[in-house]
């Protein structure tokens, strides 16, 4: 007898509207089919997958009952939509996620209208949705909104202040709870998947209005009882009562890989439900690919990797990583030093503190995403003579600047700022670009703000942050290897606010902060070749100045280039300031060019290309030089490329 082969149904699926005319016994194979489509992608492109992987017959469902992208859905943070690309008019690009020229690898406004709100950060999809929502209840629409969260989104403090002010305000909201994790989750199975179905439809919303209305004419005392009384018991069976106490209707638990379970509730809160409506979904990450499923961390992020054993392909290292590099020298500090702990907030393996709360677990806090909390919590460390490190990445780091501002830098309190992640990201773009740190925190007063030109100097600047006492101090590295120079067996302070002469010239003077450094060599190895003399200096601090090195270089040198890896206002335009403040800009003789990123929000691409384009490679700090110098000084001899 043959095998029964079935006609492949996603080739007919371009946009939800195709998927809305299958009959709902096909989509089953449709999401198999997207689930085998999202592995085949990411294996090529890398990326998320854990978590597409675990949504995707929640996209399925999504797109089927409800009318995008009239009816608006957001996705928060975005790490789960690749399955909701493929299926909103983006398959043909799907294999070209996080590359140069295309897909994001984040939902993005600007991407396709089946995204209504751009994210990439956690926790922010109930207040866009809140939005959208009051904002169509103004123009008298009817739509529908929905935000779909993770249960570690749902951790932090701004999904709980949106869900407050939802049920306050009383408008017409969904929001989906994604649970891959959580241990609080009642069994999910034929019962509670029923109570599901019962408690979301209209028949038991009409009774229960009905009771409601038959309880207001009993005394106020059993009136309370019997409201609470109804409550409580569904939340006992449900596990919903905290979301009903925030002014939410609960629905749930129920099966996310079960299309029979998630369909007739979504269509019953689609179809009968005002005000704020939450369904808890139980799904698991990795869902539907062995390898994933058994990789402790589901397969979270991924390099590309071969489909048939998960293996994934990894990078040759020639030098180790920034972020092992800090790590091991706060073990290394904190073996001498008992007062060292380490704060981080839900990124314990990309900062490498999980490897020291492997070896200090009492002395490691991880604070979930929580970046506002996580700064003042070791504010307060601090106030009690710890030495609390709070590792964030950059781009994170933007969402506690209040915190660092209020309760840290006016305070003067030592907290350390590891930032990881400084600079450009590469495949994750703009949302996660690491471009404003420099900017932001060298505006305020009495911080100490370092970045290391290489993973010896990352080494020296741990060192440096356990000494210093006297207030605040941050200390920023890239993301990926090091140089390969060589390593110091154990990191000694640097002087506060000292650089160093990497390399002595007399006409052109390249002021590097950063791991642009290694660059500014390059272009002064070409620039002297071409006859112009070229010092090279690391200024290590961008706050505060060396202002006796920058004064030596404005006087002895023709022109002054400085260089980072950040937005404009930052290093470049303090040493400017410097100089305007000492009158070394008065006579006119003196040539000062700060290069900088490029003042836009640069989209995803390899680093490399990156740094080129904006100009912030050898061959750009050449190109720089020869245009300061003018048209009629240009060299003779060619440049070296």
């Amino acid at each position: 007898m043959k095998p029964e082969f079935l006609t492949p149904l996603l080739d007919k699926v371009c946009v939800p509207q195709d998927l809305r005319a299958l009959p709902e016994a096909q989509l089953r194979q449709l999401a198999d089919e997207l689930r085998l489509e999202t592995i085949s992608a990411v294996s090529v492109t890398g990326g998320h997958l854990g978590a597409g992987l675990g949504v995707v017959e929640l996209t399925v469902a999504l797109h089927y009952v409800f009318n995008t992208p009239d009816d608006r859905l957001i996705w928060d943070v975005g790490h789960q939509a690749y399955p909701h690309k493929i299926l909103t008019g983006r398959r043909d690009r799907i294999r070209t996620l996080r590359q140069a020229g295309g897909l994001s690898g984040f939902t993005k406004r600007s991407e396709s209208p089946y995204d209504p709100f751009g994210a990439a950060h956690s926790s922010t999809s109930i207040s866009a949705g809140l939005g959208m929502a009051v904002a169509r209840d103004l123009s008298h629409g009817d739509n529908n909104v929905i935000a779909v969260i993770g249960d570690g989104a749902m951790s932090a403090g701004m999904a709980y202040e949106a869900m407050n002010n939802a049920g306050a305000l009383n408008s017409r909201l969904i929001v989906i709870l994604n649970d891959n994790d959580m241990s609080i989750a009642p069994p999910v199975g034929a019962m509670s998947a029923y109570l599901a179905r019962l408690v979301s439809g209209g028949s038991y919303r009409s009774f229960r209005e009905t009771a409601k209305q038959l309880a207001k004419h009993l005394p106020k005392f059993f009136y309370d009882k019997a409201k609470r009384t109804e409550e409580y018991a569904r939340g006992f069976w449900t596990g919903g009562t905290m979301f009903e106490e925030l002014g939410f209707y609960y629905v749930g638990p129920i099966d996310g890989h079960n299309l029979d379970h998630l369909l007739p509730v979504l269509k019953n809160v689609r179809d009968t439900h005002n005000g704020p409506t939450l369904i808890h979904v139980v799904t698991r990450k990795g869902h539907g690919y062995s390898p994933a499923e058994a990789s402790d961390d589901k397969y979270h992020g991924v390099n590309t990797f071969d489909v048939v054993t998960g293996t994934q392909s990894k990078p040759k290292a020639n030098a180790p990583a920034y972020t092992r590099v800090f790590a091991d020298s706060l073990i290394d500090e904190a073996k001498r030093d008992d007062k060292i702990v380490a704060v981080t907030a839900a990124m314990p393996s990309g900062t490498g503190l999980d490897h020291f709360g492997e070896l200090f677990p009492t002395r490691a806090f991880d604070v979930g995403i929580a970046e506002q909390h996580a700064v003042t919590f070791a504010a307060g460390l601090a106030t009690e003579g710890y030495k609390p490190f709070c590792a964030i990445y950059s781009t994170f780091l933007q969402r506690a600047y209040d915190q660092v501002v209020h309760d840290v830098a006016i305070q003067k309190l030592p907290v350390r700022f590891a930032i990881d992640r400084a600079g450009l990201v590469g495949a994750d773009g703009a949302t996660h670009a690491g471009s404003f740190d420099i900017s932001y925190l060298t505006c305020l007063p009495d911080i100490v703000v370092m970045a290391a030109a290489d993973e010896a100097e990352l080494v020296h600047m741990v060192a440096t942050a356990v000494a210093y006492d006297d207030g605040p101090i941050a200390f920023r590295y890239p993301r990926g290897e090091g140089v390969g120079v060589d390593m110091p067996k154990q990191g000694v302070p640097l002087p506060i606010g000292k650089g160093r002469i990497m390399m002595e010239g007399s006409r052109i003077a390249l002021l590097s902060l950063g791991t642009r450094l290694a660059e500014a060599l390059k272009a002064a190895e070409d620039l002297n070749a071409m006859g112009l003399s070229t010092t090279v200096a690391d200024a290590r601090f961008a706050k505060p100045l060396d202002l006796e090195m920058i004064r030596k270089l404005a006087q002895n040198h023709d022109v002054l280039i400085t260089l980072e890896e950040g937005g404009v206002g930052g290093f470049g335009a303090h040493v400017l300031t410097a100089l305007s403040d000492e009158g070394l800009l008065d006579s006119g003789r003196l040539k000062v060019r700060a290069m900088t990123l490029p003042d836009v929000f640069i989209d995803h691409d390899k680093p490399e290309r990156m740094y080129a384009n904006a100009g912030l490679d050898a061959k750009g700090i050449v190109a720089k030089v020869v245009a300061t110098l003018g048209q009629a000084e240009t060299p003779a001899k060619p440049l070296i490329a």
